[in-house]
């Protein structure tokens, strides 16, 4: 084991994993903690198919994230019995879900993350940690020292030093740690003057979590779940700014906010080939059992499944009644718990309740699986995290840079320290503050070097949704390609830095220096620049 590595990268997920292969391939030796046993964050503990541009499969993500799509793609053509006609589509879809044109498996996206990692592995240049969670850091003026992590499996605590510090966790933990200045909740709409900021900063405003789970379905079969602890609660449960009960079918559309009944039919009969995911037509998410549907059994042999798998990331299991950071270690670890019990609600009430089209009620024939989630009880092993700390950085993406009511269809800020390119609509869901969705159109956008770079501190990087957005801004920064790209620059950056003897901050303010490091990013094909797209 690397006991003192050229970076410490902490956390493993979309942002931790590419920074830690950048840093690879720059011949350096990398320490990657993460605090789950399984890497991959929102695509695989998390449980969350990729949110995506539509322009996916042209263009818009960097070349090691495409090589992550194509791996996850060549595993289904590999190893399952799909039919022909679906081994020989180039942009496969094994789930068919409308949410993205790449929906597969948690354990099939690990499988592919590990392959990437496995040479570097074995070439001694990366030590892998995972259930190591971080306690502790060391600051010294504006330099971190070191970082101390605990062993969640073992006991035990270790301290690791490095001359550069990632911080990739799901929610910023090292920024706080460290002492690192950084924005959390909600902004003031008078400090960037945000048109959808709320007059009042509040830290404590947070989009809701959720605990994602998958399903399968089983006409005939029995497989109700036991009465959870809360479930009174959650059915009793009508929030102030919805159209009725939580645990109900009718949900506000997140763009118009009008009350829109979503449809519920497991296993439907429509060959998953004639699906089409392109959320800029059609955001896909009125009927449930297909928005996120992770394994369609009509693309294999007949025979092969004898059942859809969906992944259940809904309106209805989204938690936003207490604020998973900032308020303490109890009020989070009760809001993890609230936000499972709500989960588990769903399904229970799915069971046992849900209104049927045949006039009945419940869907006891739908069975949860632990065996595609990795864990005992069925949820995933981690809280999907849309918002996390923030720092405050050299630059500081507004709703002003990316907003399509504000810039028009193909404007946008265009940065001249772009390191990477990302599309999403500004995506808020229910916050702990009372806020209803907040979903505005948004512009293919930049990622800038300066939204990476801490005002103060020298040698600690973001690599993850922890970057210099807004509230507000996050809301499009946060999916999963921008994630992957954000931590990629943020690998390669500590590696270039090292190599040249000068700092991130040098690095974006003078603009030979940039170059010569964008030139890196360009040789790794990390696309800067948009070609004539328009925003939706």
């Amino acid at each position: 084991m690397i006991s003192q590595p050229d970076i410490l990268v902490v956390g493993a997920g979309l942002g931790g994993v590419p920074a830690a292969l950048a840093a690879c391939r720059a011949g350096r030796r990398v320490v990657l903690t993460e605090e789950t046993d399984w890497i991959g964050g929102q695509l695989t503990s998390q449980g969350v198919p990729p949110d995506e541009h539509p322009w996916v499969e042209q263009f818009g993500v960097t070349a090691s994230y495409r090589a992550l799509r194509e791996a996850i793609r060549g595993y289904y053509r590999d190893w399952y019995p799909l039919r022909a006609e679906a081994a020989a589509l180039p942009g496969l879809n094994p789930g068919a879900g409308r949410v993205s044109k790449l929906c597969a498996e948690p354990r099939v996206a690990l499988a592919a993350l590990e392959g990437m990692l496995a040479p570097h592995r074995s070439s001694g240049r990366l030590t892998l940690l995972t259930e190591h969670r971080p306690v502790a850091a060391e600051a010294e003026g504006d330099t971190v020292r070191s970082v101390t992590l605990e062993d969640l499996r073992g006991g035990g605590r270790r301290t690791f030093t490095a001359p550069y510090v990632l911080d990739a966790t799901e929610t910023g933990e090292l920024l706080e740690l460290a002492g690192v200045e950084y924005a959390l909740g909600a902004e003031s709409r008078a400090e960037f003057g945000e048109p959808h900021a709320p007059e009042q900063a509040d830290p404590l405003n947070q989009q809701g979590i959720t605990f994602c789970f998958a399903l399968s379905h089983h006409e005939g079969e029995d497989h109700t779940i036991e009465r959870p602890a809360d479930y009174d609660f959650w059915r009793g449960y009508t929030p102030e700014f919805w159209p009725g009960p939580l645990l109900g079918f009718l949900a506000p559309d997140p763009r118009s906010l009008e009350a829109v009944p979503r449809t519920f039919v497991p296993n439907p009969d429509v060959d998953p080939l004639a699906v089409s995911a392109d959320q800029s037509a059609d955001a896909g998410d009125k009927e449930l059992f297909g928005f996120r549907r992770i394994l369609a059994r009509k693309l294999y042999q007949d025979g092969s499944f004898d059942s859809d798998i969906t992944l259940v990331n809904w309106p209805l299991n989204d938690y936003w009644l207490k604020p998973l950071i900032g308020a303490g270690e109890k009020t989070a670890a009760e809001a993890v718990r609230e936000a499972r019990q709500l989960s588990l609600s769903v399904l229970y009430w799915l069971q046992t309740e849900a209104p049927r089209p045949d006039g009945g009620t419940g869907f006891p024939g739908l069975r949860l699986r632990p065996d595609v989630m990795g864990t005992e009880d069925g949820l995933a092993k981690a809280p999907y995290v849309r918002e996390s700390r923030r720092i405050k950085a050299v630059t500081t993406v507004t709703e002003q840079d990316v907003a399509i009511d504000l810039v028009g269809p193909t404007g946008g800020t265009r940065y001249r320290d772009s390191v990477g390119v990302g599309s999403y609509r500004i995506d808020l869901h229910p916050s702990t503050g009372g806020d209803n969705y907040i979903d505005i159109g948004s512009v293919p956008f930049e990622i800038p070097l300066g939204a990476l770079v801490p005002r103060r501190m020298r040698n600690l990087l973001p690599a993850g949704k922890n970057i210099g957005t807004t509230h507000i801004t996050n809301g499009c920064y946060r999916l999963h390609p921008v994630e992957w790209n954000i931590g990629e620059v943020a690998g390669a950056l500590a590696s270039h830095c090292l190599d040249e003897g000068v700092e991130p901050r040098e690095v974006q303010a003078d603009d030979k220096r940039f170059e010569a490091f964008a030139a890196l990013l360009d040789r790794a094909g990390v696309e800067r620049h948009w070609p004539q797209v328009r925003g939706y």
